[in-house]
């Protein structure tokens, strides 16, 4: 068992991890808990852990069909006030439902940061709140880290919003190799992608040294990309990925949500998770979809000088220690590199875009993280507009694409 946190929070890693801490009468004693479970889990072997473990002390189990929005969370948090203890069983969304309804049942507080009206693509709680009902956060897919994180995204008629709050980070994370021994290949080479992404987003988009945060950011960097070619080799050889490895590659993508990697930094250093992030919401695809099309336009436009962007300098010695981990050379270009690191790693990058659908998502950018606001730098229209064209590659235009809200 590897544990981890301070006073309220511990992150347990292992098989039985899970068994163990619900078995334990300190942790359920008297309480009526609530277990909230993905539909894609449900009657999984992971699932008759947890009621198992939970016997009598389960009061009831909600199982939830896709990734919600904000009439959902309110109505659960509604459902959730006379529980003492929830248990979350599933991917990323399930678990950020779970973090914001448990803290929407502290009262009406929450409910109104959480619609009140503004354009910005980011809400952020305050005054911080207390969650009335602790949660315990079991992710069954790798990549997301939402079982360690203090965001969420949620869904509103706008598009997604990413919300912020230290009080959403669920008060224990359990990484059970059995909760993901049913992911598919695909998406466990999505998950590491997504995990390095996130880790080394704020490293280029900074363009200032830190050297012990650096150094942690290049270390953990490396192993995830060996990660990810170990995924690979197996799904190759027709293998699962081990117990072992999908462990590690969720201890990882927990981990790399920890402040210590990134403190110091300049907050909006993001640009690519924004601009990704809409792409996705506006043509209803998948995010790792839009972020594996956006990343090697985006590492192109940093090394040849959009500065706003990142630091070409940090970019291209962060490559020179990345490009090396495989078992194949990659290109020492950046963008070539990482487009065929994506490629080999068999994440699907296609995306499809008229032109006008192009400078729609260019626009809904700018009005949700720009135009006055901080998060895109100064960023345009017409800047995001040859990002979004360039991850468009050479796909044909399609006309029957819904319109960009």
């Amino acid at each position: 068992m590897k544990t981890t946190g301070g006073n309220k929070r511990q992150s347990l890693s292992g098989a039985d991890e899970l068994a163990r801490l619900l078995g334990n009468d300190d942790v359920i004693r008297g309480r009526n808990v609530t277990v909230l479970v993905d539909d894609a889990v449900r009657d999984s072997a992971i699932h008759q852990r947890v009621a198992g473990a939970l016997g009598a002390a389960c009061a009831e189990t909600l199982v939830f069909h896709g990734p919600g929005d904000l009439r959902s969370v309110l109505a659960l948090a509604e459902r959730l006030a006379g529980a003492e203890l929830v248990v979350g069983l599933g991917g990323g969304s399930l678990l950020d439902q779970a973090k914001l309804a448990t803290l929407a049942v502290a009262g009406p507080g929450v409910s109104a940061r959480l619609t009140v009206p503004q354009r910005s693509g980011l809400i952020v709680l305050v005054p911080q709140p207390v969650r009335p009902v602790p949660l315990i956060a079991v992710p069954t897919t790798v990549g997301t880290g939402s079982e360690s994180s203090a965001v969420a995204c949620l869904t509103y008629p706008q598009g997604k919003r990413l919300i912020m709050g230290k009080a959403l980070r669920p008060e224990i994370a359990v990484m059970d190799p059995l909760a993901t021994a049913t992911l598919p290949q695909k998406l466990v080479a999505e998950g590491v992608l997504e995990a390095l992404f996130r880790l080394v987003s704020p490293y280029v988009g900074d363009h200032g040294d830190l050297p012990p945060q650096d150094a942690r950011v290049e270390d953990t960097a490396r192993r995830l990309v060996r990660l990810g070619y170990e995924a690979r080799d197996a799904a190759r050889a027709g293998q699962r990925c081990s117990d072992g490895l999908r462990l590690e590659i969720a201890e990882l993508s927990g981990s790399s949500h920890d402040a210590w990697f990134h403190s110091g930094r300049d907050p909006y250093a993001v640009k690519g998770w924004l601009v990704a992030n809409e792409l996705s919401s506006a043509l209803a695809i998948r995010k790792m979809t839009a972020v594996a099309a956006l990343l090697p336009p985006l590492w192109q436009a940093i090394d040849a000088g959009e500065g706003r962007l990142g630091s070409a300098r940090r970019l291209r010695r962060l490559w020179s220690l990345l490009r090396s981990e495989g078992p194949e050379q990659l290109p020492a270009d950046p963008a070539a590199g990482v487009a065929a690191l994506i490629d080999s790693w068999g994440v699907d990058r296609s995306v499809r875009l008229t032109p006008d659908h192009a400078e729609a998502v260019a626009l809904r950018i700018v009005r949700a993280w720009g135009a006055g606001l901080p998060m895109l730098g100064g960023l345009a229209a017409e800047d995001l507009l040859s990002l979004l064209n360039e991850a468009a590659g050479s796909e044909p235009p399609v006309q029957d694409l819904p319109p960009p809200a």
